[in-house]
């Protein structure tokens, strides 16, 4: 089997994070998060109701999820840890690898307990960094939905640049949303 640049599974250092492989026990701390935050569903578009909770899988199948993504070769989950606390607040992800075109999807979730200090900004920052440089992409893409300014502002201030609008992409509380098409270039 060839591989692919997520076969390499690097540990990251910021000032405020650091980015480390993910692991199948690591499911545990990212269902709690997910199931303490109603916002995380509501943000990466899994329901379609503000009342609606988290329709997550069980524990175990979590496990075997995250055990296959810590030994994945078409993706790259790196666990945000910030390093005040040594607390796992949320994770990263490149993903969607497209040899042909040096490309790839990015996409994160960070808890409430990462939010508002600039964890988020450096954890994103980090895995681009190393996804264009070390990894040697031209181009990582992302998605946001309209009612996520937050989200955009911290891709904005890594260098995504708003390509296009997917107009009502998701249904949310009776409302159309659009989202919204972001990408940075290697160059």
């Amino acid at each position: 089997m060839e591989s692919t640049p997520f076969t390499d599974k690097p540990t990251l250092r910021g000032e405020l994070v650091t980015l480390r492989p993910i692991r199948a026990e690591d499911a545990d701390e990212i269902n709690a998060i997910i199931r303490a935050d109603d916002e995380i569903a509501l943000l990466t578009g899994s329901v379609h109701s503000s009342t609606e909770k988290f329709p997550g899988a069980s524990i175990e199948r979590l496990r075997d999820i995250y055990g296959a993504w810590a030994v994945a070769d078409d993706r790259l989950v790196l666990a945000v840890m910030d390093n005040t606390t040594d607390e796992l607040v949320g994770e990263v992800v490149l993903h969607e690898w497209d040899e042909g075109n040096e490309s790839c999807g990015f996409r994160t979730l960070i808890g409430a307990a990462g939010r508002g200090r600039g964890l988020g900004t450096e954890a994103t920052r980090l895995i681009v960094e190393h996804g264009l440089t070390k990894m040697g992409m031209h181009r990582i893409t992302l998605e946001v939905y309209d009612f996520n300014p937050r989200a955009r502002h911290v891709y904005e201030k890594v260098g995504f640049m708003h390509e296009g609008t997917g107009r009502e992409a998701l249904r949310l509380d009776d409302e159309w949303i659009d989202v919204h098409f972001m990408a940075i270039l290697a160059h």
